[in-house]
């Protein structure tokens, strides 16, 4: 794995308009996100998912964005802010080693894992926190960069999960990218 983390900088691109030629948040979250729900985010970067997952998780329901980086957290709640989300969206910043997540144990219904667990240098220990954030039968959408992570790669990404306790249960198509569904036993 490369354990780089994307520049803030590049969060500019990540979150353009013309990334949902194919990637529609709309298509892609509304199948798995209700309102009412807790979504966990890790990696939000810039937003271009979280938004979405705002408005779907509606007034009662809450998004919780952890990021190590101080400048996506601070270009995100702006964005937030510009949409009248902000309220919905609790944007954490944690340090690298940690999701730091004990107060979410058995909270969450949905996870995002967008194009990140390639960048962490333990991805055990991520699908781990994310297991237990999870509800029995919550679920979790992984999805890699096609580019930067291989097929080899993304199975050893798997096995991590499936260690965790992460099954898999599908593999949605994601335009340039690899992904998986991943559900919570039990």
């Amino acid at each position: 794995m490369s354990h780089t983390v994307c520049p803030w900088w590049l969060g500019y691109v990540l979150a353009s308009p013309l990334r949902r030629l194919f990637q529609d948040p709309v298509k892609l979250l509304s199948p798995y996100v209700q309102a009412g729900m807790t979504v966990l985010e890790p990696g939000p970067g810039m937003g271009f998912f979280t938004l979405e997952l705002a408005r779907l998780v509606g007034p009662a329901g809450r998004v919780v964005a952890v990021d190590i980086q101080p400048k996506m957290l601070a270009s995100l709640k702006r964005r937030l802010r510009r949409a009248g989300l902000l309220e919905r969206v609790e944007a954490r910043l944690v340090p690298a080693d940690s999701m730091c997540l004990t107060d979410l144990a058995g909270q969450v219904d949905f996870a995002l894992a967008c194009y990140m667990v390639h960048e962490l240098p333990a991805g055990n220990r991520f699908f781990a926190e994310v297991a237990e954030a999870l509800k029995p039968g919550g679920c979790v959408l992984l999805a890699e960069p096609a580019g930067h992570v291989k097929p080899p790669m993304f199975e050893t990404e798997l096995q991590a999960a499936a260690q965790a306790g992460l099954e898999p249960s599908g593999r949605p198509a994601m335009g340039r990218s690899r992904a998986a569904l991943l559900r919570q036993r039990g």
